[in-house]
């Protein structure tokens, strides 16, 4: 089972921004990546289609021998990742937004959160924000459109900077000093966030929490791989390949991509 590989999968590409720091704390783990690029985003998506969308990803990825899996995508995690620990006999890692280190370390008392609307309307992102926001207040925007624009490699044009800044400038303006990125769409958009929010406002997502986290459960189950020299990365689409490819080759030089056509 050690030398299997972790599977990570997501509405598409966003993904790729946890991806990137699992590879950093995991060079040894062989690693299958599948982008949903077809269904994204699921933010704007029924519980219930989400859920089906996750377990259809899931078994993909059971076939494909993988040993855990990292549900790298907020909206699928806060909505469906209770029902697949239950569903299935495999180590699941979720993503959610940061909201403890961003209020813990708040000065202002006021944070932002920036996700889909699937994300804030869930069920588990209430009962986490509850537990923080006797002493600071939290504002959600949720960010309509923006997955949209990754998705097809825009990442700096003005009409997304203009979106983003209608988003951003009302908690700039409410006094927000952590933005807590609640996507994993959105890490993409944080040397333009940087451009938008006075250097005061700091920008949080959990992509090293994550890593973190399946470092530790990999341990704990026994699992983790110390045996390869190199690691390797498969991406697997079932939509487009150009944003992943574009992607892919930013961060992991000449990975592969396979485009899936009945998926």
């Amino acid at each position: 089972m050690r030398n299997q590989p972790i599977g990570v999968f997501d509405s598409g590409v966003g993904g790729t921004s946890i991806l990137r720091e699992i590879v950093k704390l995991l060079p040894n783990e062989d690693i299958i990546y599948l982008a949903d690029s077809k269904n994204a985003p699921y933010g704007e998506r029924s519980k219930e289609a989400i859920l089906a969308l996750c377990e259809k990803n899931v078994d993909w990825l059971l076939s494909a021998g993988c040993k855990l899996i990292v549900v790298a995508c907020n909206t699928a995690t806060t909505n469906a990742i209770q029902s697949l620990r239950k569903n299935y006999d495999i180590p699941f890692i979720g993503i959610e937004p940061a909201i403890k280190p961003a209020a813990l370390r708040s000065q202002t008392h006021t944070i932002g959160v920036l996700a889909t609307k699937g994300t804030l309307s869930s069920q588990l992102f209430h009962e986490t924000a509850e537990l923080y926001s006797k002493n600071t207040t939290i504002i959600e925007v949720v960010g309509k459109g923006l997955v949209e624009h990754i998705e097809s490699g825009d990442f700096d044009s003005i009409k997304l900077q203009n979106l983003l800044k209608s988003f951003v400038d009302p908690l700039v303006e409410a006094n927000i000093d952590y933005l807590v990125l609640g996507c994993s769409h959105y890490p993409y958009l944080i040397p333009l966030l940087k451009k938008i929010v006075p250097q005061r406002v700091q920008i949080i997502d959990s992509g090293a929490a994550v890593a973190i986290q399946t470092k530790q459960v990999l341990i704990d189950e026994n699992l983790l791989n110390t045996d390869n020299k190199t690691f390797n990365v498969r991406f697997y689409t079932n939509f487009n390949k150009k944003t992943i490819k574009f992607i892919s080759k930013m961060y992991f030089d000449e990975a592969k991509v396979c485009l899936i056509d009945d998926f």
